[in-house]
């Protein structure tokens, strides 16, 4: 039993932005792939830890959630620009409703996002804080 615990820290991607750098355009990519779009074949993509740093470039306030995420609404899901360039989608938290606004600096942070039944495997993953200042 004491590997559980342990066994999602052996998967780098889950507690960590690792997304994919093209060595031939410098383009970065999350999440990763297998082709660079730009560069098609000609491109070498190699693992890139992002640096989970960005700005809100819009959001939306959820306040009629899923099943899975009912007790959690009022919740704000955002799409953050990273710095170095991908746009994901994610969910802000540590922030009040009345604060967010678009152009916020946010950083990721490693979360729980679920729990599978009430003795079931614990998700983590990341969603995203306002930057201290």
């Amino acid at each position: 039993m004491s590997s559980i615990p342990r066994f999602w820290r052996s998967i780098r991607s889950r507690y960590n932005l690792i997304g994919k750098k093209c060595l031939t355009c410098g383009k970065v990519y999350f999440p990763p792939r297998t082709i660079c779009p730009n560069c098609r074949r000609k491109g070498k993509l190699t693992d890139y830890k992002l640096k989970g740093e960005g700005k809100i470039l819009t959001f939306t306030v959820i306040h009629v959630a899923p099943e899975d995420f009912k007790r959690q609404a009022p919740y704000i899901m955002a799409i953050v620009k990273l710095d170095e360039g991908p746009k994901i989608t994610t969910q802000i938290v540590n922030c009040k409703l009345e604060e967010i606004h678009i152009g916020m600096r946010v950083r990721a942070v490693f979360r729980r996002i679920k729990e599978d039944g009430s003795s079931g495997i614990i998700h983590y993953g990341y969603k995203f804080e306002p930057c201290k200042a």
